[in-house]
């Protein structure tokens, strides 16, 4: 739908509001810097996950998957050129980060706007808060300098102290491969009992392998996501907390440890063994 500018209160019941972290399409707009030579436009489209698949089609599925709420399009105009800028908002940070991580590309530079960013001359992502932005121009003039100025001016207003989530800083920094932290909602790793883990990907003695931690939210949640997965593997469901070894016939042997509401391991994508498994998951464990 469109919603002209100056109607917009009418729809105000309509927002699924985030304690700590509520943007509505009216603060979004009242948020954008002036850009020289250019005019915002008025108009304002707004979509959640019943129409989303009306402006993004094929990639609707994914967003969903990451918790996305609502979808405020904004956009720039100085004659036949325009910047749109598409603030994608989630229900938590972690799922605007996780979204944003999700499509990261190789082809683009990474920049400090919000939490993190990646851009070229012509488009800008990035996450602050609870909202995954995208901007593009049709431009062909060199306007880089623009988009960025209002990427972060954007991002400042949404969260100025924007960064990847607490638990992600806690990982090891040694090994670490820079830009492979990610988030998933669930089915990590093809299990779909397997929700809310983060990750980051390592090298270490020649092995590369993935450093996860499973969220069950608490110690009882945790527990029966370990009962799913003992169940799946035909393991004995005797366990206890510390650690364990889960046989994934289709993804290894797993060497976890079971902490509380959390359960810390390490994948490696061709079921090999890593040598250094024990020590990044005790670090890891040894913080939460």
């Amino acid at each position: 739908m469109t919603i002209h500018f100056k109607n917009i209160a009418v729809v105000f019941y309509l927002f699924f509001f985030h304690i700590g972290y509520a943007q509505t399409p009216r603060e979004l707009r009242s948020w954008l810097p002036d850009a020289s030579g250019w005019t915002i436009q008025e108009d304002i489209e707004v979509f959640n996950p019943d129409n989303l698949f009306d402006r993004i089609n094929g990639a609707a599925p994914l967003f969903i998957e990451n918790n996305f709420r609502e979808m405020t399009s904004l956009e720039y105009k100085k004659g036949d050129d325009y910047i749109t800028i598409q603030a994608y908002r989630h229900a938590s940070p972690q799922d605007a980060f996780g979204m944003y991580a999700s499509e990261r590309s190789s082809d683009l530079a990474y920049l400090p706007i919000g939490g993190e960013a990646q851009g070229d001359d012509k488009i800008l992502y990035f996450f602050a808060g609870n909202i995954y932005v995208k901007m593009w121009t049709n431009s062909n003039d060199d306007i880089t300098e623009t988009i960025r100025m209002i990427g972060k001016s954007l991002a400042d207003r949404i969260d100025s102290e924007a960064a990847y989530p607490p638990l992600i800083q806690l990982f090891p920094e040694r090994g670490k491969i820079p830009h492979t932290e990610s988030y998933v909602t669930s089915s990590y790793i093809g299990h779909d009992f397997l929700k809310s883990v983060y990750s980051i990907k390592y090298e270490s003695s020649g092995q590369a392998f993935q450093l996860f931690v499973v969220d069950g939210a608490t110690k009882e949640g945790t527990e029966e996501v370990l009962k799913k997965y003992y169940t799946f593997t035909k393991q004995p469901t005797d366990y206890k907390e510390g650690g364990l070894l889960i046989k994934d016939r289709y993804n290894g042997d797993i060497p976890v440890v079971w902490k509380g509401r959390y359960i810390i391991g390490v994948f490696n994508e061709n079921g090999e063994t890593i040598a250094d498994a024990g020590s990044y998951v005790n670090e890891l464990a040894a913080k939460l």
